[in-house]
């Protein structure tokens, strides 16, 4: 099976990188800075499962020919338009398109792009950041990867990836159930991403202030409210352990949205945020802590943009 990456930061990179290491025939397409790089340089990541270093396969947009089998899209969601572009002359037939973006609009605009039928369901769960010589570092020993066919059929192809993910020495799960569970990824981050933004500071932080802990499930039972009206079937247990996440006293938690805030990087916070904004005003849902939360994110994005 040919498998492209797209991207090479911390998530694409590990998991690109678990892949080849495991005898897959990859290849990433990066951008030319980071392309020059790699290739000069090759990957290398430290891991609590063993560091490791290897030459991958690198191409840029204008070198690729396809098509490939599988497209695993790794980049931020504001870098999706550009990456469409890019990847639109190798998507043949019969090939899979594993997006692994934060929220759900991602999910439309490749399937209006591609066609649904090219489109598979993706997530991942790992702690993991570049270094300033692009080295990956994962952070703990979490290293999860969820794919399934929106249909939730365990079909001939997306068996044929759940067999290369299962070489990959990574905790990987075929899923009938992926709509479901991206819905219960995207609750978790914009109710991280949220709380901690809006409150500037980890969980346990905004737990221990006054009101904090009633703050967080506001947040929580705003975000569920707009995700049940756009087709979430809630599952209690899934929902009570998002809960049980953003209100811990003890917790040193934050997302990804605020740390990039924090080092003065661009943010996702129309993915992320924005989306759960517009879908609850498009259908008259109250969310005022969801509003003020994605003020606070425009406030920052437009100040970024002027300074």
């Amino acid at each position: 099976m040919r498998i492209l990456v797209v991207g090479a930061g911390a998530t694409g990179g590990y998991f690109g990188a678990r892949l080849a290491q495991a005898g897959q025939d990859v290849t990433f397409l990066l951008r030319e800075k980071r392309a020059l790089a790699v290739q000069q340089d090759g990957l290398t990541v430290h891991s609590p499962h063993g560091d490791f270093h290897f030459q991958p396969n690198v191409l840029q947009a204008s070198q690729l020919a396809g098509p490939y089998d599988l497209i695993l899209l790794t980049v931020k969601s504001f870098g999706l338009e550009a990456a469409m572009k890019d990847i639109a002359p190798v998507v043949g037939e019969n090939t899979m398109v594993m997006p692994v973006l934060n929220g759900m609009k991602h999910m439309e605009t490749l399937s209006l792009r591609f066609g649904e039928h090219a489109l598979i369901g993706g997530l991942c769960k790992i702690n993991a950041t570049l270094d300033a010589d692009g080295h990956i570092h994962q952070m703990t020993p979490l290293h999860q990867i969820v794919y399934g066919e929106l249909s939730g059929e365990k079909t001939e192809r997306i068996l044929k990836v759940d067999q290369a993910f299962q070489s990959a020495g990574v905790e990987a799960t075929l899923s009938e159930t992926i709509m479901t569970d991206l819905w219960e990824k995207w609750l978790l981050l914009s109710s991280l991403g949220a709380i901690t933004c809006t409150m500037r500071g980890n969980i346990g932080q905004v737990a221990c202030a006054p009101g904090g802990t009633e703050f967080a499930q506001a947040i929580v039972t705003e975000a569920l409210t707009t995700m049940k009206a756009f087709g979430y079937a809630e599952r209690a247990a899934a929902v009570a352990k998002v809960r049980g996440s953003v209100t811990d006293k003890n917790s040193p938690q934050t997302s990804s949205m605020y740390r990039d805030m924090m080092q003065g990087n661009p943010i996702e916070a129309e993915q992320i945020v924005g989306d759960l904004v517009e879908r609850a005003t498009r259908v008259g849902i109250s969310i005022p802590h969801l509003q003020a939360a994605y003020t606070h994110l425009c406030v920052y994005q437009n100040s970024r943009e002027i300074a």
